[in-house]
């Protein structure tokens, strides 16, 4: 705080504490002209209502002077008369400073023992898979749910299943949280609003789900001219591309007939950001144990 602006906020306290002291000084001794019934004169709804007047109670005022007193020790104690730093010697970031290392110092033992492990034999502790779980929470929650369920909305996988992108291993999920991911699904509407309804058709047939079967056979053609490179022949997809499998149900925006269709014929441009620059490699270490856990707790989940 510059010097002109603590003098600023010096003057304020100064004003309003002084002036809250001349109104327990005067209040108690002041002369309100009264009607002799005890009456200010005030009167309301042609004279039902009439304005009394009557001395606060001492207990109200004893009160009120003694957090008068608690607000003054504490411009004594504690910052805010000013650039003054109190008599304590307090401030929040010595208060911060100070939790930090402690927390530090309980972590630090506990994440180097888990940096010597792989992320499967992470996903397996369970101190690993609190901390996990609170990384996950605090990073992770918002695009993905708090059960790791995704969201169809986003386009945020569902790390609950063992149905991957990029690929299930603890180093790919790793590289994926580490350096994030950057997808890319190019728009096809130029191959023209009936090749675009044939390739939806054949995309349902890939997944089991009903379809059109001639409009399904001239999709695959067009499929197999621009869709295989990435998809590969048969759509199941690769790995090393992030391009899903189109044979298991399983949908990053949905796969209803309107969601495909939309993905073919606009695009989707899916991004995960990198958290390197957020978390330590210790703790995207022990947060991919949890994501590897959360894909193999043989739960049946609803998608």
């Amino acid at each position: 705080m510059s010097s002109g602006w603590s003098w600023w906020v010096i003057g304020l306290i100064v004003f309003n504490l002084g002036t809250t002291f001349l109104l327990f000084l005067w209040a108690p001794r002041a002369k309100v002209p009264v009607l002799p019934d005890g009456t200010t004169g005030h009167v309301w709804a042609h004279g039902v209502l009439r304005e009394g007047m009557h001395r606060l109670p001492r207990w109200w005022i004893a009160a009120s002077f003694a957090m008068y007193l608690a607000a003054a020790g504490y411009l004594v104690l504690y910052p805010g008369f000013g650039n003054r730093q109190g008599a304590l010697g307090w401030t929040s970031g010595k208060e911060l400073a100070s939790a930090t290392t402690a927390n530090a110092a309980k972590l630090d033992p506990a994440l180097t023992r888990l940096a010597a492990m792989s992320v499967e034999a992470v996903a397996d502790d369970a101190q690993a898979r609190r901390f996990g779980e609170r990384l996950f929470v605090d990073n992770c929650v918002a695009c993905h749910g708090r059960e790791g369920l995704g969201n169809l909305l986003l386009g945020a996988p569902n790390l609950a299943d063992d149905d991957w992108l990029y690929g299930g291993s603890g180093e790919d999920i790793t590289a994926s949280i580490r350096d994030g991911r950057s997808g890319a699904m190019p728009p096809w509407k130029a191959l023209g609003d009936l090749a675009v309804k044939n390739l939806v058709q054949h995309v349902r047939r890939l997944s089991g789900q009903p379809h059109d079967a001639a409009a399904a056979a001239e999709g695959g053609a067009i499929f197999q001219a621009n869709c295989s490179a990435c998809h590969g022949p048969e759509g199941k997809g690769n790995p090393q591309l992030g391009a899903p499998n189109l044979t298991d149900d399983i949908w990053l925006y949905g796969g209803t007939l309107a969601a495909i269709e939309t993905s073919i014929r606009n695009g989707r441009q899916g991004h995960m950001p990198a958290w390197n620059s957020r978390l330590s490699g210790a703790e995207i270490h022990v947060l991919a144990g949890h994501v590897y856990h959360l894909s193999h707790r043989g739960q049946a989940r609803a998608r």
